[in-house]
């Protein structure tokens, strides 16, 4: 993205010294989001490796224990968007827009980072559709006979507050008057 350029000096802003409220709470909820997708994946690694070293051992394995790794997998992959869009990690390509001003740069990165906003919106949204009627249909795995739909709460979880990072990201991007809400 664009450097941040400070409005009052004109120079460029490294991020570093003090961070509004909202910057370190949110900062806060993303790094805690990431960290509950890795520890659950964690959890899941450890319990493959226990039932290949029970199987191998002549114990038998952990029943379900693939169907563990896939819930665990869809279940927490979103958890880690959040902090990616926090972080600015999306891959993105400025060489069309290098010969314009900062400002201007930062303007369209905005945009982009808005209509961001708007695409994380409408996988939550969609999200929400799948989680009812799966709940309604009422799926389960076929060994653990876990409910499908619980899959659906932390992928809601992830994309929604990617929403709504993105969307405190590129409002103060795309205009000065949103400038108290920027995190990053």
């Amino acid at each position: 993205m664009a450097e941040r350029l400070n409005t009052d000096t004109g120079q460029g802003d490294t991020g570093q010294g003090d961070h509004t409220p909202l910057f370190r709470a949110l900062r806060a909820i993303c790094l805690g989001s990431a960290g509950l997708g890795g520890a659950v994946i964690f959890a899941a690694s450890l319990a493959v490796t226990l039932s290949v070293v029970m199987r191998n051992l002549g114990l038998g394995g952990i029943r379900g224990d693939f169907e563990l790794v896939e819930l665990a997998c869809a279940a927490c992959a979103s958890l880690f968007l959040p902090l990616c869009q926090f972080n600015k990690g999306h891959v993105m390509v400025d060489l069309f827009t290098l010969w314009l001003k900062p400002v201007t740069q930062r303007r369209f990165d905005g945009v982009w980072t808005m209509i961001f906003a708007v695409c994380w919106a409408f996988l939550t949204w969609r999200l929400a559709v799948g989680l009812l009627e799966m709940h309604d249909y009422g799926d389960r795995t076929m060994l653990l006979r876990a409910p499908v739909w619980w899959v659906y709460l932390p992928a809601l979880l992830g994309t929604g507050l990617s929403a709504i990072v993105a969307v405190l990201q590129g409002l103060p991007m795309i205009s000065t008057a949103f400038r108290g809400l920027e995190v990053r």
